[in-house]
């Protein structure tokens, strides 16, 4: 009777091992076949990380419903995504999202995630790419309350006389809306000492650009500068994802 149930218990110890192992097997195809898909559909350079939390797998693709997925990517060229005035799509350094409550379509080509959390990094030298003609962006310090800003350098021709300026100004970087970045100078140094100085220094170092092509749903929440880069934080609710 008691070698039976040894029996009986190394039998179910096994089928336990191997329906985990199906899971875990089944878990880490899903998470590659879905970041190959992402790669493509987005035109990403490399194929990003893609990780489906919660246990058993399965039964969650069985119910339609994925209780948290990660996704984390670096140097994204996102197609369809363009900084609005530069000549080329915006290069997102480090993206990182959480995705949960992702609720899958019957013929698992597109999902919706109830609620979605994130941070997007940009470099520097990518918002200089996005700023004006002839205008460098760079990591600016802190102010008197620790907040990050950016420093902003550029050259004016100062009409009639031809002579042309450098500047460089400490600006704040701020969101407009919920899709749009903003830097804008606290003050132009010299700013007064010519007439109508102040405003074509401004033309060059305060502009706004509107980051486009992101997943319905997802808007831009807050935003600081830090000594790596401008650190976006992304939230959102019922946000479509489709392949």
């Amino acid at each position: 009777m008691r070698r039976g149930i040894r029996i009986l218990l190394i039998l179910v110890v096994v089928v336990v091992g191997l329906l985990v192992a199906a899971d875990r097997i089944a878990l880490s195809v899903a998470e590659s076949k879905a970041a190959d898909r992402i790669q493509s559909a987005e035109g990403l350079s490399a194929k990003p990380g893609v990780s489906v939390k919660g246990f058993p797998f399965l039964t969650q693709v069985l119910a339609k419903n994925l209780d948290e997925v990660t996704v984390s990517a670096t140097d994204l060229h996102p197609n369809g995504t363009t900084v609005e005035g530069a000549t080329g799509p915006l290069t997102i350094a480090r993206f990182d999202a959480d995705l949960r409550d992702v609720r899958i379509n019957s013929d698992f080509s597109s999902a919706v995630a109830d609620t979605a959390s994130g941070t997007a990094l940009v470099s520097y030298a990518d918002l200089t790419k996005a700023a004006p003609s002839g205008v460098s962006v760079s990591y600016g310090g802190t102010d008197s309350s620790g907040k990050g800003r950016v420093k902003v350098t550029g050259s004016i021709t100062l009409p009639v006389l031809g002579q042309t300026l450098h500047r460089s100004v400490l600006s704040e970087i701020s969101l407009d809306g919920g899709n749009a970045v903003r830097l804008r100078a606290q003050e132009i140094p010299g700013g007064d000492a010519v007439p109508g100085l102040d405003q074509l220094v401004r033309s060059k170092t305060d502009f706004t650009r509107r980051l486009s092509g992101l997943p319905h749903g997802i808007q831009l929440s807050s935003i600081r500068a830090t000594l790596q880069g401008v650190e976006i934080t992304l939230t959102g609710k019922n946000v479509s994802l489709t392949g």
